[in-house]
Formats: C-alpha cells, structure tokens, sequence
C-alpha cells in the first residue's frame, strides 16, 4: 500500500539521518511563508508550493566544487527554480528560523543576493558570478558565534538593502559549519535559497565585482580549514570599500568561514505531521492509498 511505503520511507529518514538543520519558515513583507519540508513535501501526489527551491535534507554540502554549494542539491543534482515568489520592499526587513540547530555546531552565518534577469521561475545561475554578499557575522566578541542563536529558537533577520533596484532576486542564505573544518573536506555548508520580486528601492544591482557557487568558496579560501577548537576567531579579509556616493546599500564581497556536524534527529516533528494527515484526517485528496 502507498501510505505504508510513505510512512516507512519518512521513517526511515527520521532514523537514520545525521540531523542538522535548514531553514523553516521566513517571514518577508508580513507574510509568513513555510521553507521547504524535505520529509514531507516531496510524498504529497501535489507536494505545496514554496518560495524556497527544494533541499535533499537537513545534511550538508562538503564538496565545494559542486553546483549543490549554491541553493543545495545531492552529489551535483543541484536545486530547481522554486514555483512561487514572495514579494518585498526594497529597506524591508526578512526574518527566518531554522529547525533545532546542535549547539556544537558553530559557525558564521551570511547572506547573498542575485538578480535574475528575467523571472526567478525558470533561472539557474549556474556558475556565473552573480552573487553579493549583503550581511555576514562570524565569532563574536563575547565568544558565541551567529549560529548559536539558532540553537534557542532566534530568528536571523537581515535588511534587504534600500537602493537596490526593483526586479526579482534570488537570495541564498547559509551557515557554514566549522566544527570539523580541521582539514578539507571538512567544513560544512547548509546553504538555502529563495525567491522575491522586489518594488521600489534605486538603481543598484550590487557592485560591479560579484562570486559565483560554486567558486566562491575553495579549500584554500582563508577560514575554510579552521579548528574551531583552538577557540581562535575566523580571519576575515577586510571589508570592501563603501558603495559609490548616492547608494545607501552596503554589500559584502565574498569569503568564507565554516561550521561542521554531529546532530539530534529532528525529521520526526514533519512524521507526525503525516501521521495527523494521513490517520486523523484521512489523508483527503486520494493520495495516500
């Protein structure tokens, strides 16, 4: 029966994934919208529209040649354009949860954004350089880094910079795990990507100078060997000069840090989300049989 091989298929998954995290939900011009649910939306004969471009599971991407470094993907499969996008205003503010995130997992957290030059529907940036960086934190002064707050439940907010041009964008955001960064392969990248049109804002499209996935980030970037153990904090380059005179954007040019593994199982909360659907709410739709 169909419902049984689902069942078994989430199951499995709950047991026997190294759990880590991706993001759950992001709220973006008051509207909440649900991330995508790896162990629940592709089992739906309908699976729900997302904004968000479909991840394999909550597991990282170690090889940075691969194009899974960009919005994830499974050995090289990648991650196809999302069916739907949110709207927002260029100076607005986004926020987004991640699912429970192990506290040894440590790591900095950043944000790209790319401009598609169409729709965000049907665009690939394959390995063009297109990407911008528009915020980072790494280890901070109190010795936490960007990544604890994930492991309470905090929201990670970022401000969608003013002066960038009206347009549809692709915005990637990602903690890099450090705690097996020791050598390479060994930091771990939990990259998340979703689509937005964008209204009003200026005329910028992110500086001239701009990094692509994969590319971005290779062994020898400074921060992507790193033993997180010494408790010694990521070098990062210095930044960028300010934008041009008249733009009120700050954006970031590429570099890298990390973040690394061990987990808690967390796939069990989208099980129980199929066990109400399927046995309490008879699995309406005739999908389940």
């Amino acid at each position: 029966m169909r419902a049984t091989a689902i069942f078994l298929t989430c199951l499995f998954n709950a047991l026997t994934v190294s759990a880590h995290g991706y993001v759950s939900d992001a709220t973006i011009g008051g509207t909440t919208y649900t991330g995508y649910l790896p162990y629940s939306d592709p089992y739906y004969s309908a699976p729900p529209e997302r904004i968000f471009r479909k991840i394999p599971g909550n597991g990282p991407v170690e090889d940075l040649t691969l194009i899974d470094v960009q919005c994830d993907g499974y050995q090289g499969s990648g991650s196809a354009p999302a069916p739907l996008t949110a709207t927002a205003a260029a100076g607005s503010t986004v926020s987004l949860h991640w699912t429970a995130w192990p506290d040894s997992h440590h790591g900095p957290v950043i944000t790209y954004m790319a401009k598609c030059p169409g729709s965000c529907l049907d665009y690939l940036p394959g390995t063009d350089a297109v990407w911008f960086k528009i915020k980072e934190e790494g280890k901070r002064s109190d010795g936490t880094w960007a990544s604890d707050d994930f492991t309470t439940g905090q929201a990670y907010t970022f401000t969608i910079p003013a002066s960038l041009a009206a347009g549809n964008y692709l915005v990637r955001h990602e903690i890099l795990a450090l705690h097996a960064a020791y050598q390479y392969p060994g930091v771990q990248v939990y990259p998340s990507c979703f689509q937005i049109t964008l209204t009003g804002g200026g005329s910028a499209t992110g500086p001239s100078s701009k990094v692509s996935f994969p590319g971005a980030y290779t062994s020898t970037t400074p921060g992507i060997v790193f033993d997180i153990y010494q408790g010694t904090a990521v070098n990062f380059a210095p930044l960028p000069p300010p934008p041009p005179p008249g733009t009120s954007a700050t954006f970031f040019l590429s570099r890298a840090e990390a973040d690394s593994e061990i987990g808690l199982p967390h796939p069990w909360t989208e099980c129980l989300d199929w066990l109400i659907f399927y046995f309490f709410l008879g699995g309406r739709g005739g999908s389940w049989t």
